[in-house]
This record gives structure tokens, C-alpha cells and sequence, in this order.
């Protein structure tokens, strides 16, 4: 038996034992306003999103 075989396992879960797992909302909350003006960026006719824009999709107006 090779050292790779004798420290094989099979991976069956990755979460906590208890079942619950962590997040941070606002971490979160974070991603997905960097994900709205991703995608207003890369709508955008101009080169930069202007102050007033990024307000607007941030504000979600």
C-alpha cells in the first residue's frame, strides 16, 4: 500500500458536525452590492459610472 493510499478518505461533509453553518450577512450583504455594480459597470456607455449612478444602484433607484 503507497502513503497516498493508506491517508485516502472520502470527504462526506464540510460543514460543521452540528449541522450549522456560519455566515455573515453583512459580508454578504456586501458581495451582492459589489454584484449590482459590477453589473451596472458593465452596462454602462461611459467609462466610469458617474457618483450619481453609483448612488442610484445603490440605493437600488
Amino acid at each position: 500500500m503507497t502513503a497516498a493510499g493508506r491517508w485516502q478518505i472520502e470527504v462526506t461533509r464540510v460543514t460543521p458536525a452540528g449541522g450549522t453553518t456560519v455566515q455573515d450577512h453583512v459580508a454578504l450583504a456586501e458581495i451582492e452590492l459589489c454584484g449590482e455594480l459590477i453589473i451596472a459597470a458593465s452596462a454602462a456607455v461611459e467609462e466610469r459610472l458617474s457618483l450619481d449612478r453609483i448612488d442610484e444602484v445603490l440605493l437600488g433607484h
